[in-house]
């Protein structure tokens, strides 16, 4: 299994420079059972590269076969998503028009249930079994498999074609995007629309974001690696949407060039915000390596000193990237007390690699730490609500990106 890419995942291009190699890791979302502790648990080389044609960050797909199909991430722990979920509905159901949605990687079907309450008429695609099943029960109807061009075909003949597909934070876990595109091209009617959010790569560049990189997501995207993939097929990027979620989103509207939409001045207004800080440029990654290098030491500073005054830090977050992070800089036991998460279904497991314990977030009233370092930094606003009690009690939160800080000061 190759460690390493010899092109693009979106262009093609074979102007390649690896910039970030994290060593090995265990897959970020693979968390331990307590039974297994001792059981040595895979790993895999994270040599992240930058494409210089089109500005894409990927890591090599290693993941196992068949990880997907249980899966532990759910995005309904998170009240931000619900309100999100419910925004990105309204806009597919717009588009629709009375046609199908369809939500590739429907995860427990938060989004797709928000649609059904609009009006809309859905399908859930999605591997995991075990979230299928919670999608069922807010009355979301799923078909279980991997996507690509054979199960396009057959969903198409099944559903009829789709006037809208929309894929939220899949994109990036996708290993053969030409392969997923083909699909799309399959299961998407003449005027359809498809659209993704990821991620964009501008944010992960600008604000150091090394954790977003992971085994499952294997591409980071840029507007240019999108407007590019989409070219492969006959499809135009027309429109983009910023988010804020994930630390700085991007929603893209792709139609068949054949549709003629006009395409909105946004586009070329963000490819030239990514020309503008050197996205395919390799003193860019050169200095983003050296930016991550220097939070890395600062962290582990903090973290020791804070050792040394006899403070106890746990970890608020089980999240991937809190698991790259607590892997890349060699954050263990020693240092964290313990991780809670809002999802059940990561509680009472341990984290991949590091193997810290994980417990609900009413572990902090009942063995409060005096530090908690957020690993999902990218709900920190929301965490801070929640935690009123602990910050009122004298705890502080240690925020690691874009730079290691305290709040309160």
């Amino acid at each position: 299994m190759e460690s390493s890419l010899t092109a693009c995942r979106a262009c093609r291009s074979e102007n390649l420079v690896t910039f970030l190699p994290m060593g090995d890791h265990p897959p970020a979302n693979m968390f331990v059972r307590p039974e297994d502790r001792d059981k040595p648990q895979p790993a895999f080389p994270l040599n992240t590269q930058a494409c210089l044609d089109c500005g894409l960050i990927q890591v090599a797909d290693q993941i196992p076969a068949g990880f997907f199909e249980h899966y532990l991430y759910v995005p309904s722990g998170a009240a931000t998503m619900h309100t999100h979920f419910d925004g990105l509905a309204s806009v597919l159901t717009g588009l629709a028009d009375g046609g199908l949605v369809v939500d590739i990687g429907c995860n427990d079907g938060l989004m797709l249930a928000a649609a059904n309450g609009k009006g809309a008429r859905t399908l859930g695609i999605d591997p995991a079994r075990n979230l299928a099943e919670i999608a069922a029960e807010r009355g979301v109807t799923v078909e279980t498999g991997y996507f690509g061009p054979d199960f396009a075909a057959e969903m198409r003949d099944k559903h009829g074609p789709a006037a809208v597909i929309a894929t939220s934070n899949t994109l990036n876990h996708i290993g053969d995007l030409h392969s997923f595109m083909v699909g799309i091209d399959r299961f998407l009617a003449d005027d359809g629309v498809f659209v993704v959010e990821v991620p964009w790569g501008k944010k992960i560049v600008e604000t150091s974001q090394f954790d977003n990189v992971y085994h499952e997501h294997v591409s980071e995207m840029s507007l240019r690696s999108l407007v590019k993939l989409a070219a492969f097929f006959g499809m135009d990027v027309f429109d983009v949407t910023k988010l804020p979620v994930h630390g700085g989103s991007m929603r893209v509207f792709f139609s068949r060039k054949a549709a003629g939409r006009p395409i909105a001045p946004i586009v070329a207004e963000m490819l030239a915000d990514e020309d503008a800080i050197g996205m395919t440029e390799a003193a860019t990654y050169a200095a983003f390596a050296e930016r991550v290098e220097a939070i890395k030491t600062d962290l582990r500073a903090e973290l020791s000193k804070l050792k040394a005054e006899g403070k106890v830090v746990a970890g608020y977050g089980a999240p991937a990237k809190g698991n790259t992070l607590l892997n890349y800089f060699d954050i263990g036991p020693e240092d964290i007390a313990y991780l809670v998460d809002k999802n059940p279904l990561k509680q009472g497991l341990l984290s991949p690699g590091k193997l810290i314990p994980i417990y609900g977030p009413e572990k902090i009233a009942t063995d409060p730490p005096d530090v908690l370092l957020v690993l999902a930094w990218n709900f920190f606003d929301e965490i801070r609500e929640q935690q009123a009690a602990f910050e009122n009690a004298g705890g502080r939160f240690l925020v690691p990106l874009p730079h290691p800080h305290f709040v309160p000061a």
